[in-house]
């Protein structure tokens, strides 16, 4: 294979990346954190711009959320620091010298890694007086490491071995890459749940459901979010999320039997119209006879319903006691004799 030439032409507007950057931070990090990394970089005491986290989302087609990822990213690694007020928001970033390591900010969590002196110069062959250590063991072991740390952002606290063993395991058995594990703890952060046992039920969940990538993931939680909001808005349910049993019965409808959403509200509706009142068992009832009938689209319930009357209105007919009737033309008429009645009438007086 040809050897490839590098040409340049001096261009007077850009931004310089250093090397440090390319070599020792590049390949372990999200490329959508790379991208906001440049973004940053491409706009480095720009006087002329004013920047917000929305405005950021918007240019690199991200959500607010993955940009906040990306800056506690790079503030694990040693890159950024954000400066936030006393509500806990950002207002403002300076971006930090680099260092030769790769970063690792003061405070991270401590994994067994080989020193630089244990580390192979080639995978295929070290020297005889260092330590041949698998690029994937070292790799495996430096994900580890930051998903411990990112784990106590977020939780707010120190992990206890308990807490370090559960995370080793996602990544180690149930085989959930690293970003997985970590939108797999925010998500459930931000939904107020901090607690490792519900963390470690959502994992399971997923591996159980086929989620291997974070794209799965926020497409199962927009599915989950919609079917959830459109459940207990169309019961007139506020101010609470679904029960544990209740969820069971959404994520049937949602999921099993794959009913959209407006198919499952109209089976609340008419719950509420029935019965007063929320009732999940009786819209399971419903959904469950239009699964049997394969309803797929609204549309397909109006010649359901159609064909229900007509069943009803039979059943009340061959129910219906037959009335008796007589006829009267063939009433059995009887002779008297008027004239011996009147002189019966006329002697009684």
């Amino acid at each position: 294979m040809k050897t490839l030439t590098l040409k340049n032409k001096f261009q007077t507007n850009a931004t310089l990346l250093p090397n440090d950057f390319i070599d020792n931070y590049m390949i372990d990090a999200n490329g959508e954190f790379v991208k906001v990394y440049l973004f940053l970089l491409r706009h480095l005491d720009d006087p002329c711009l004013s920047l917000t986290l929305t405005a950021i989302a918007d240019c690199l087609n991200n959500t607010e959320a993955d940009i906040l990822r990306a800056f506690r990213y790079w503030e694990k690694k040693g890159l950024l620091r954000a400066e936030r007020d006393s509500d806990g928001k950002i207002t403002a970033l300076e971006l930090q010298k680099m260092s030769l390591s790769g970063g690792d900010p003061a405070g991270s969590p401590q994994t067994d890694l080989p020193s630089r002196a244990e580390q192979p110069v080639c995978a295929s062959s070290p020297s005889r007086t260092e330590k041949a250590v698998p690029i994937d063991s070292l790799r495996a072991q430096k994900e580890i490491k930051s998903l411990l740390f990112i784990a106590e952002q977020y939780l707010g606290k120190t992990l206890t071995h308990t807490e370090m063993e559960t995370i080793t395991y996602f990544y180690d058995t149930l085989h959930m890459s690293a970003d997985l594990i970590e939108y797999l703890i925010e998500s459930c952060v931000e939904n107020g749940h901090k607690s490792m046992h519900y963390i470690r039920k959502v994992a399971f969940s997923w591996v159980e459901e086929g989620i291997e990538t974070v794209s799965q993931a926020k497409e199962q939680s927009a599915l989950y979010n919609k079917s959830c909001y459109t459940v207990l808005n169309a019961f007139g349910i506020k101010n609470r999320g679904p029960a544990s049993s209740e969820l069971t019965y959404i994520r049937k409808w949602a999921e099993e039997y794959a009913f959209s959403t407006d198919i499952i509200a109209e089976a609340c509706r008419r719950t509420i119209t029935a019965t007063h009142q929320p009732s999940f068992e009786y819209a399971d009832s419903i959904l469950t006879k239009w699964h049997e009938k394969n309803i797929r689209h609204l549309k397909d319930i109006a010649p359901l319903d159609e064909e229900y009357q007509k069943e009803r209105t039979a059943g009340r007919t061959a129910s219906r006691p037959r009335a008796s009737t007589r006829n009267l033309n063939n009433f059995e008429r009887r002779s008297y004799d008027m004239e011996s009645l009147e002189e019966q009438l006329l002697n009684s007086n």
